[in-house]
């Protein structure tokens, strides 16, 4: 007997067992025994994890966590006995069952998170499924677990308590409302499945969204027309002294904590000498073989990555005029080496320090292709720059993922220059300027330095494409905003002057000195030079 032949006589045999005594739903035989409903299915055991939900493995980070995850996964799946309803082979296909890891997502919800699915399932039972036939049963408890899981991973509810579980409530509700519109539920482990496809569809899914849509618009209230549920808010409803709260800020989005999160470690530190690099690395070696949180980890992460970055130029500033070839190539290996160490675990926008030091080396071409690298990258819809993000996008492209990877994918922030080290001589005026009046660091907005490097490498090069980058710098003004004005104007004069267009160097100039009044410029000094400067070669060029 070929196996293929044993699983469609097993599927027929499983059939065959659970029809006669329990009512048929999906895989199972469901049945009730002592007024407790259970649900019963003859599968396959398997060891593996399916490589088609592989990728749910990279999303369990924020929720459920990667313990549980792990644990879910070495546990395997299950095969049931049922195929696609509206293919040719339904009663030969067998479907992969995840019941064993669901069982294990639900065990580890907190106690507010288990009210809200429990909340939910009274719901879909007493109001949702009391209506007409053709609405009735097309949503299961199933499509509420899975609401449920989705925003777990998605928003991570990290407010949700007991006084304000309700909000979570409404959060999986409007799911349910989005999904049934769209016509798409998507399988909590394997996305890409919908789990609406033979059901809701046609004219019973446009009854259905009309009548979630009633119950929408009566807010929480709908929750009355729940015999259980009523019994215990009804006073609360109607007590003007009391309200629910509905507020979703309440229950903060996934990108909303991440942008707090990431502005938290948006942070730089002194690191102004070789022996202070050597400490800081024997410290971040002994806090990694300890146990940390993961906000712990992120921040050490970030702040390592910092630390490089000033080590590759630190060690650049100390080679001197006697240094041999030899000593330099050593030297200028290592530093690309960190920077790309760094890269790899801090922010899209660390990857311009890689330009820096390459153009600080004099290796154009090389920054110029990291520079285009960055541009792909930073140009991608779901990116987190400051506080502005996509919300939908950003969740749907690196949501329930670990913050170490967002912060690889996902998030750019403005570039900080210690004020002591000299990352690119054409700043040095502004860095001193800075550190006169007690900076730590000099900002620059990511998109001014990603143009402003693009343009010094260019003349070195083509002067054409030279003058293109001058004129995305000077097109890209808008951008640039929270005080970061000042120093972009003072950029585009320093370009501007290097091309020998004197007049627009000074207007730039004297619009950076106007943003003076704003907390954030710490150029001034810097710029009232760099005017003196640009005044007396305009005096003597009219004398000539």
């Amino acid at each position: 007997m070929t196996k293929s032949l044993y699983l469609v006589q097993h599927s027929q045999l499983a059939c065959s067992v659970r029809v006669p005594f329990f009512t048929v739903h999906g895989p199972c035989g469901s049945g009730s025994m002592e007024g407790n409903e259970y649900d019963h299915a003859v599968c396959f055991v398997c060891d593996f994890w399916p490589p088609s939900a592989s990728p749910w493995i990279d999303r369990c980070h924020s929720w459920p966590g990667p313990e549980v995850a792990n644990d879910i996964v070495r546990s395997g799946c299950h095969f049931v006995a049922i195929g696609h309803p509206s293919g040719p082979h339904e009663h030969e296909e067998w479907r992969i069952s995840f019941s064993r890891a669901e069982y294990k997502l639900v065990y580890s919800m907190n106690h507010s998170q288990f009210l809200t699915y429990g909340l939910l399932k009274l719901f879909l039972k007493e109001v949702i499924n009391q209506q007409t036939k053709e609405t009735n049963r097309l949503l299961c408890s199933y499509h509420i677990k899975t609401s449920v899981f989705w925003a777990l991973q998605q928003n991570t509810l990290p407010h949700l308590c007991p006084q304000n579980f309700q909000a979570g409530f409404w959060v999986c509700f409007k799911l349910l409302l989005k999904w049934v519109y769209e016509g798409i539920c998507p399988n909590f482990f394997i996305p890409q499945n919908n789990m609406f496809v033979s059901k809701v569809h046609g004219s019973a899914q446009t009854r259905l969204f009309i009548r979630l849509h009633e119950l929408y618009k009566k807010g929480l209230a709908c929750l009355l027309q729940s015999p259980s549920i009523r019994t215990y808010i009804i006073d609360v409803l109607y007590n003007p002294r009391l309200t629910i709260c509905t507020d979703e800020k309440l229950i903060a989005p996934e990108s909303t904590t991440d942008t707090e999160l990431f502005h938290a470690i948006d942070e730089t530190f002194g690191i102004r000498c070789h022996h202070v690099c050597i400490k800081y690395l024997v410290a971040v070696q002994h806090l990694i073989l300890s146990p940390l949180t993961e906000y712990q980890n992120i921040k050490l992460q970030k702040l390592t990555a910092n630390m490089f970055q000033h080590m590759a130029f630190i060690l650049k500033n100390m080679q001197t005029n006697t240094s041999g070839n030899k000593e330099i190539y050593v030297a200028d290996k290592n530093s690309s080496y960190i920077l790309k160490l760094a890269a790899k675990f801090g922010f899209v926008s660390d990857l311009l320090y890689i330009a820096m030091f390459y153009y600080k080396t004099l290796r154009y071409m090389e920054a110029l292709s990291v520079i285009e690298m960055t541009k792909v990258k930073l140009a991608q819809p779901y990116l987190m720059y400051g506080g502005r993000v996509d919300r939908e996008r950003y969740t749907e492209a690196v949501g329930g993922q670990s913050w170490s990877t967002k912060m690889r994918q996902a998030v750019a922030f403005d570039i900080r220059l210690d004020t002591k080290i000299c990352f690119i001589s054409e700043l040095i005026p502004e860095q001193q300027s800075a550190l006169q009046i007690g900076y730590i660091t000099l900002s620059i907005p990511m998109f001014a330095m990603l143009h402003f490097l693009e343009f010094l490498c260019y003349r070195h090069i083509d002067g054409t494409l030279s003058q293109a980058a001058l004129d995305d710098l000077h097109h890209a003004q808008g951008r640039y905003v929270n005080g970061g004005g000042a120093i972009y104007w003072e950029i585009l004069g320093i370009c501007q002057q290097i091309t020998g267009n004197l007049q627009a160097a000074l207007y730039s100039y004297q619009q950076s000195l106007s943003l003076s009044h704003y907390p954030f410029n710490s150029i001034r000094t810097a710029t009232q030079r760099r005017i003196q400067d640009v005044v007396e070669a305009i005096n003597e060029l009219y004398n000539h």
